[in-house]
């Protein structure tokens, strides 16, 4: 049911709701029309008739309530969209080089920002609740296409990279949505403003981009190393580097960069322990080890089987010696994703005669199809 406010009435609202963001440590607020976006639906089927979505079944099974938030929720008539700063105080890229290190995502080095972003969109969504109106809060937790509601309220774009861009923040917002069945003003959308440059594109190491602003999760180091739950494709695992929760690349790349600034959130600064972790120290974790250091991390949502996978393809592409050790012990790990991970990254590290003990050793005990496979792939 919609619910009515006078123009002067919802004016006033939005300066308030504006002013309680900006004290709550949001840094970008904008409104839209809940029909914002008719074009969603397409874009979207179009996407999952590719198969772009890989693994991430829900993207298919729930087409019409992401395409359009009315088919969510009936009764919203607009959107309000924020962002928080995730800002890094550091160049996301410099890790790379650090083979023996792990490279963690920005957003994953501290607290989950789902924890920290959901209690203050109900703070704000309450005084919405106090004019006798309803509203519905959500980050990223439901079926809605925040990015180009995002655009849509005038926060930014979506770039080449499919990642929203600000002129303020550069690719690094959280976004949240409170829908609302207010009839309230609605902000300017956001033109496109990546011109020319597609250094989004040209930097991606697995090329998962088919074109400007489209996107193959299959082929995204940080769908792979996140929500693909198997093995690592063996055509990724050189290009995964030591990337061992996420990839960075097209959103540390991208020049509107230069006008960012660090987050103020304390919570969203990366602890010291999660800017470049030694590889050493990771791959010894058993799982309540893994628990105890991603207690309040989003990195612990993978759980250790799939984290230790992504750390031994770290290993195996650091070129050090001095972690064969440590990998050959996870050659007898109870995981078979462990233990495949383990051979690929001996493998890589052994000595051919060395290599050839071990295999001697281990794969006649193993029962697991994925990993005698690993023992035996060509290279």
């Amino acid at each position: 049911m919609r619910t009515s406010t006078s123009s002067l009435d919802a004016a006033a609202l939005v300066a308030e709701l504006r002013e309680r963001a900006q004290l709550l440590g949001f840094s970008a607020f904008g409104v839209t029309r809940a029909d914002a976006r008719p074009d969603l639906r397409d874009k979207l089927e179009a996407a999952l008739a590719a198969g772009w979505q890989g693994e991430m079944g829900w993207l298919a099974e729930t087409p019409d309530r992401r395409s359009s938030p009315a088919a969510l929720w009936q009764d919203v008539r607009s959107v309000i969209m924020l962002g928080v700063n995730y800002g890094p105080d550091t160049d996301p890229l410099e890790t790379l080089a650090q083979r023996e290190c792990g490279t963690i995502s920005v957003y994953a080095r501290n607290r989950d920002y789902h924890d920290i972003i959901k209690g203050k969109l109900k703070e704000i969504a309450s005084l919405i609740n106090r004019t006798g109106a309803k509203a519905k809060v959500f980050v990223d937790t439901a079926p809605v296409m925040e990015k180009p509601l995002a655009e849509a309220a005038g926060i930014g774009w979506q770039g080449k990279h499919t990642v929203l861009v600000s002129r303020a923040f550069g690719s690094w917002l959280f976004l949240g949505a409170i829908f609302t069945d207010l009839e309230l003003p609605a902000d300017a959308p956001h033109e496109e403003s990546c011109g020319t440059c597609q250094a989004c594109l040209d930097i991606c190491p697995t090329q998962a981009f088919p074109a400007p602003f489209q996107l193959d999760a299959r082929r995204c180091l940080s769908y792979l190393n996140i929500e693909h739950a198997g093995p690592i494709p063996v055509e990724f695992r050189k290009a995964m580097g030591n990337r061992i929760y996420g990839c960075d690349d097209c959103l540390a790349v991208c020049p509107w960069n230069k006008f960012a600034t660090v987050s103020h959130e304390a919570k969203l600064k990366a602890r010291e322990d999660l800017k470049a972790p030694a590889l050493a120290d990771l791959v010894a974790l058993d799982d309540a080890g893994f628990r105890s250091l991603f207690s309040a991390s989003p990195i612990k949502r993978i759980g250790h089987a799939r984290f230790l996978r992504n750390v031994l393809i770290a290993v195996g592409n650091s070129g050090s010696p001095a972690l064969l050790p440590q990998a050959e012990a996870r050659l007898a790990d109870a995981d078979p994703l462990i233990r495949g991970a383990a051979v690929w990254a001996v493998r890589r590290l052994a000595a051919p005669d060395r290599a050839a003990a071990l295999q001697l050793a281990f794969l006649p005990r193993e029962a697991d199809i994925s990993v005698r496979s690993e023992w035996t792939m060509k290279d």
